[in-house]
């Protein structure tokens, strides 16, 4: 009974990247196979916000672990710069799967789309606000967003989301900011130093980077569930595996095996050390740099749910931050209910 959904280097080729990484998508809409049955050598093509990206490391390490093969599914991995990039891949079809943040199927509800998290990943956001070195002395707390440059990933992002809401909270009009679409890693850092951007909010491991160059400050921490009930006011489900509702009552048995994958990468994830994971990882995650990529790790770790299962009281979290900016929202019902399910992770933890 449902109780309500090959890794590209981090951006430094900017627009030569995307553009490798669109026509990999468009690939996966020509080939996408989704046939139904047992699920044995059927492929499945998620798209992830950045593979790279601590926050989403349980579905490479899922893959890494061999959880995909040992249920018999043949998955392929694609990547996006940003959350919003993995979402309209998922709705036009491309992929079956979306690893991105929960918020987009409320945001997605409004605009009459039905999806769904079929696997929670986190109850906190996994998000860092970072001021640049030479801002950190005018930007203090949120209140000092006025008139300020602020990085996000791309426009209608979850950072953008967060963003928004940590300035309204704050009394700041989402007018009187920029938000700044540059993506993570490098682009971020680059523009960060460069001034291109006051701060902005981004995740591990370029947060660690950040900090290891001494680019940045941290502002606000949101990578542990303490830290999202400062800033959110409650847990934040953020990260997870969400689906077209659809796809997802037309293929159970396909969806039940990735749901036993990744709550068996979860629970891995809590009984072994952050070193033991980024053993785990391709080793150009590390960018050279393995003991800063552990690190990075042990930092984002808290945010990780141990079975997939929605927090409680986390769709009620999200919903208050979306209404506090966000007019479609703000003015419509949004059915909790269908914008996740237990159904799968409860099977697979039992």
């Amino acid at each position: 009974m449902r109780k309500s959904a090959r890794y590209t280097t981090l951006a430094a080729a900017g627009l030569l990247t995307l553009s490798a990484l669109t026509a990999c998508a468009n690939e996966a809409a020509s080939t996408a196979t989704t046939s139904k049955g047992d699920g044995k050598g059927t492929k499945v093509k998620i798209m992830v916000g950045g593979l790279d990206k601590v926050i989403y490391l349980p579905a490479m390490l899922t893959q890494r672990l061999g959880y995909f093969d040992a249920e018999g599914l043949d998955v392929e991995m694609l990547s996006e710069p940003a959350g919003v990039q993995a979402e309209t891949a998922l709705v036009s079809g491309q992929v079956q799967g979306a690893v991105g943040f929960y918020d987009h199927t409320l945001d997605l509800q409004t605009k009459g789309k039905s999806v769904e998290s079929v696997v929670q990943f986190s109850h906190a956001p996994g998000e860092v606000e970072i001021v640049s070195s030479k801002a950190a002395g005018d930007i203090k707390t949120p209140k000092d967003f006025k008139g300020k440059k602020l990085g996000i990933t791309g426009l209608g992002s979850s950072t953008d989301f967060l963003t928004k809401y940590l300035a309204v909270k704050n009394g700041v009009n989402v007018s009187d900011f920029t938000p700044v679409a540059v993506g993570a890693g490098p682009t971020f850092i680059s523009a960060l130093q460069k001034g291109a951007i006051d701060g902005g909010m981004t995740t591990d491991p370029t947060v660690a980077t950040i900090l290891d160059k001494k680019a940045g400050k941290v502002l606000l921490d949101m990578r542990t569930p303490e830290g999202s009930q400062e800033a959110l006011g409650g847990p934040y489900p953020s990260s997870s595996l969400y689906m077209q509702t659809d796809w997802v009552n037309s293929h159970k048995d396909t969806v039940q095996k990735l749901a036993n994958a990744f709550v068996k990468t979860l629970k891995w994830m809590s009984t072994h050390s952050s070193t033991q994971i980024a053993d785990k990882m391709p080793a150009d995650y590390s960018q050279g740099n393995k003991v800063l990529y552990a690190a990075a790790i042990k930092s984002t770790l808290p945010m990780f749910t141990k079975d997939g299962v929605m927090p409680k009281d986390g769709p009620e979290t999200v919903e208050k931050v979306l209404k506090a900016f966000n007019p479609n929202i703000k003015n419509a019902k949004v059915d909790l209910g269908k914008t996740f399910t237990t159904e799968f992770v409860e099977k697979a933890t039992g």
